[in-house]
C-alpha cells in the first residue's frame, strides 16, 4: 500500500510549481498587453499627420530666385486638407553679400494658444536673385 501512495504522490505537482506557472502565464500575459497598447498607441500616432517645417523648404528650394521679405499662410494650402489646422510664417534674407539667403520658417496651431510645432532655418545660394538688402536692392515685405 505503500507503494502505490508515493507512486500516486508523484504524478501530482506541488503547490510551488503551480504558483510558478500561474507567475510565468500572468508575465506572458501582461508583456503581451504591454505589446498590444505599444502598438495601438502607434497606429494613433501614424493617424495624425507629421508636421515638419522642412517641408516649406523644400517647396522654397524649387525656385531659382528669392525675394527678402516675411511671408506667410496656410500650411493646408501647401501639403493638402489634413494640414489645414495649422499655419506657417516664414522670413527670407540676405545674409551675405554674394546672394546667400536665409529662410527661417515656423509652423504653429489655428487653434488653441497658438503653439509653435515645428521650426527650421537653412540657407540658399541663388545667383539668380535680384539684389537684396545687402547689395543695395530693395525687397518686399508681405
Amino acid at each position: 500500500m505503500k507503494i502505490k501512495s508515493l507512486q500516486h504522490a508523484r504524478r501530482a505537482f506541488s503547490l510551488l510549481e503551480v504558483m510558478i506557472a500561474i507567475a510565468i502565464l500572468f508575465m506572458g500575459t501582461f508583456a503581451i498587453l504591454g505589446l498590444i497598447s505599444s502598438a495601438l498607441g502607434n497606429a494613433r500616432r501614424l493617424q495624425r499627420p507629421l508636421v515638419d517645417a522642412s517641408a516649406l523648404v523644400g517647396q522654397l528650394s524649387l525656385t531659382n530666385q528669392l525675394v527678402e521679405g516675411n511671408f506667410s499662410g496656410n500650411l493646408g494650402d501647401v501639403l493638402g486638407k489634413a494640414y489645414a489646422d495649422y499655419s506657417w510664417s516664414g522670413e527670407v534674407t540676405e545674409v551675405g553679400s554674394n546672394k546667400l539667403f536665409q529662410a527661417d520658417f515656423i509652423i504653429q496651431n489655428t487653434f488653441g494658444n497658438h503653439d509653435v510645432v515645428s521650426r527650421t532655418s537653412t540657407l540658399f545660394f541663388r545667383p539668380q536673385s535680384k539684389a537684396g538688402s545687402l547689395d543695395g536692392g530693395n525687397f518686399i515685405h508681405h
